[in-house]
């Protein structure tokens, strides 16, 4: 069943508003905390696979930015984590993590939906659920979700990154079960605070009570209990009950939410579904459909189906009208590296990290495109990009990689030698990032600072 909804917006003035968006909150959004080393952990139950985007990321940061306010929360210090997975769910597991699937983002007809289960998802947050979990379960479910967090930041860092589709998988198993299950008290204080945060930020609640209407009419696609977000927040009437009742009562309910907000939404429900289903996509947004969305949709699927001549054409249409505008410049360098012109790639890159400097994963993908041009000043300008990446995500192995490859390139086997045991220290393997270290700190001056680095990360694998 498709939820694609179909609007004949016009090209330029999406595009712009779109990219105003983007570019208004692009320091805001800057600052996002690092990823946890890795550890292995076994349980039963499907694969959980992770996808990195630049654009869906900061929309997800752009649609919680007046809740943050709300909830008096640090923007920074929330980290925001996809999963390729078409089922509607969305929950929050180790600290301040808000998860959220693809499926939820694609069905959610409107921003408000998905803006209602996140003020949700903070109210567990805020009101403390999840340390009042930790010191109620010691059994191997609470293990399994202790060793998917912990492997969590190697899985996100070792995927390709540059585009929606392009996920890690977890290489371990964990069971839908794992996931937190909150109590009845819980989920109605989740929902209060939300009311609070949606109210507070001017935010009408009836995009969470139509979800919820949503999450009604899904459970009967679903065996009995078996809709992954009804069976970790358990859906009851009277929580749809006191939803409705807010709505009806607030002040707020006939807010709307300003015009970007919708923009945004059908620009990433578009690149989510033509990246992870191309065919689709291409049935969903047919070329008699000239809206931005649909454009963009075409470009990628087109890629994905490595149909690149048509791919090309659909992303310099919105090129010609929107120049400046970081994701497609990006979405181009994509299009022409798959289609083996690098050095062309590399100036989509480059221009679109002029206008989001911030961008690790732009960043990394054109240090990896440098570094296959080859040429001294190329492998110089992929570490420069590597080391500003890492600058912003530390914990980014991509980045680490190519940053390790350029340094080899030039024959500097400490720096290689320090660069893996940065990677191996991040994935927690403390005895192989301790080897490493050590043959580092005899290549490297003694006394350099590359040199207490290589001394610090066998301090920190020895847990100093």
């Amino acid at each position: 069943m498709q939820f694609l909804l179909k609007m004949p917006l016009g090209r330029r003035r999406v595009s712009n508003v779109a990219t105003r968006v983007f570019l208004c909150l692009a320091i805001l959004f800057s600052s996002v905390a690092g990823s946890v080393p890795f550890s292995p952990a076994h349980a039963q139950g499907r694969d959980i696979s992770f996808i990195r985007d630049t654009e869906v990321e900061n929309t997800i940061r752009f649609y919680l930015q007046r809740i943050f306010e709300a909830a008096g929360v640090d923007a920074s210090s929330i980290q925001i984590h996809l999963i390729n997975d078409s089922r509607l769910n969305a929950f929050v597991a180790g600290g301040q993590r808000i998860f959220i699937n693809t499926g939820l983002l694609i069905t959610a007809d409107e921003p408000g939906e998905v803006i209602g289960v996140l003020a949700h998802e903070l109210g567990h947050i805020t009101g403390g659920h999840l340390s009042k979990f930790k010191g109620t379960i010691e059994n191997a479910q609470a293990a399994a979700i202790a060793g998917m967090l912990l492997g969590l930041g190697a899985a996100l860092a070792t995927g390709d990154g540059q585009a929606a589709a392009a996920g890690a998988t977890l290489g371990q198993q964990i069971g839908e079960r794992s996931f937190l299950s909150y109590s009845r008290a819980n989920e109605q204080a989740a929902d209060q605070a939300a009311m609070t945060f949606l109210d507070e930020a001017g935010i009408s609640a009836k995009g969470m009570l139509d979800f919820m209407h949503i999450l009604q009419s899904q459970d009967r696609l679903y065996s009995a209990g078996a809709n992954p977000y009804t069976r970790t927040h358990p859906l009851t009437e009277d929580r749809i009950l006191f939803v409705q009742n807010h709505v009806d009562t607030s002040p707020v309910s006939a807010a709307k939410l300003p015009p970007e907000y919708l923009a945004v939404h059908l620009r990433m429900r578009a690149k989510l579904e033509a990246y992870l289903t191309p065919k689709d996509a291409l049935r969903d947004y047919p070329v008699s459909d000239t809206s931005v969305p649909a454009h963009y949709a075409r470009s990628i699927a087109y890629m994905e189906l490595f149909k690149l001549d048509e791919s090309l054409k659909e992303i310099d249409t919105l090129l010609a009208d929107s120049p400046k505008d970081p994701f497609f410049l990006e979405t181009k360098g994509d299009i022409l590296r798959r289609s083996g012109k690098l050095a062309e790639a590399t100036e989509s890159y480059r221009a679109a990290i002029e206008i989001l400097p911030w961008a690790a994963l732009v960043r990394t993908t054109l240090g990896e495109t440098l570094l296959q041009l080859g040429g001294e000043a190329n492998v110089q300008e992929a570490l420069d990009n590597a080391n500003i990446a890492l600058s912003y995500e530390p914990d980014m192995i991509r980045a680490w990689n190519v940053k390790g490859q350029a340094h080899q390139n030039r024959g500097e086997t400490g720096m290689v030698l320090l660069t893996q045991a940065e990677v191996a220290h991040r994935k927690g393997e403390k005895e192989q990032a301790k080897a490493l270290a050590t043959r580092a700190m005899e290549a490297l001056p003694k006394e350099s600072a590359s040199w207490i680095q290589a001394q610090d990360i066998i301090y920190r694998a020895d847990d100093k």
